[in-house]
């Protein structure tokens, strides 16, 4: 055990009980909680193998392996949310031994203090707006050709007058539900709108938000965002959590603004191994 690297998942106070049956960390077993000074790191062995910098970098560029590593990340971090305040680390923080966990605890000490003391009782809610494929007029079936190339101009001018109404009405539903939401929570983020090769959904994203609701206050944000939900034809929005807050979790987020370089949560990027 002692030649095994640590992966971290958050850090958390001390707390009493247990996380929910069936919680696995990276080694398939339950996520062990390393004490110092007040502080707990969640974290799991793991092996050199895989986690050391260099086969880290190159598992990093796979991703089938990335979005596995991410599932039991978020898995661990969602557990931990479900009975204490947990602050989220960055994917891939991975430390030297026990020793260097504490170190780490002890390097991030007034923001992990901060972050706890402000973030307690509350979660994240994400909030999307895609723009859909156009409308417009009906596609032609397959064989069927312009008549001539007039009839092909007319066509592709419809076409793209219909995608650019699509996309002044997913701007205008964003500007207006952002500024709504932002009244109603804590703090607020904007991230970086996903590329719809990665995230996988239909539609181009025009709004990328994150929110920071106090848990009691759930109901009534979720209810918020549901009724802009039938809004523009083309336009769809999607509400997603409760999360532990990641996008807040920062000491530099203390104050709510700014944007953030990667969506839900951040990206893997350059593994952070301490030694």
């Amino acid at each position: 055990m002692n030649e095994a690297l640590w992966y971290v998942y958050a850090v958390v106070r001390p707390f009493e009980g247990e996380l929910p049956e069936g919680v696995r960390g990276l080694d398939g077993e339950p996520p062990r909680l390393i004490a110092h000074r007040g502080l707990c790191a969640a974290a799991s062995p793991v092996p050199p193998g895989d986690f050391d910098a260099g086969p880290l970098r190159a598992h990093l560029e796979d991703l089938d392996w990335l979005a596995a590593t991410a599932r039991a990340h978020q898995a661990v971090v969602a557990a931990l949310s479900s009975v204490t305040c947990a602050i989220p680390l960055r994917l891939a923080t991975v430390c030297r031994d026990t020793s260097g966990v504490r170190r780490l605890l002890d390097a991030g000490r007034a923001g992990f203090e901060a972050a706890l003391e402000r973030l307690d009782g509350r979660v994240e809610w994400g909030v999307k707006v895609y723009a859909e494929a156009a409308s417009g007029e009906p596609a032609p079936a397959p064989q069927a050709k312009p008549a001539s190339g007039r009839e092909y101009l007319r066509r592709r001018l419809g076409q793209r007058q219909a995608r650019e109404d699509t996309w002044r009405q997913a701007g205008a539903l964003s500007r207006t539900l952002h500024q709504e939401l932002s009244g109603h929570a804590e703090a607020q983020r904007l991230h970086r709108p996903q590329n719809a090769r990665i995230s996988q959904q239909p539609g181009e994203n025009v709004l990328n938000a994150a929110y920071l609701v106090p848990r009691e206050r759930s109901a009534e944000f979720v209810a918020l965002v549901e009724r802009h939900r039938s809004g523009a034809a083309g336009v769809r929005v999607e509400v997603t959590g409760p999360w532990a807050p990641y996008s807040f979790a920062g000491a530099a987020d203390a104050d709510g603004g700014g944007a953030d370089e990667d969506a839900d949560g951040g990206g893997a990027g350059e593994p952070d191994v301490i030694r």
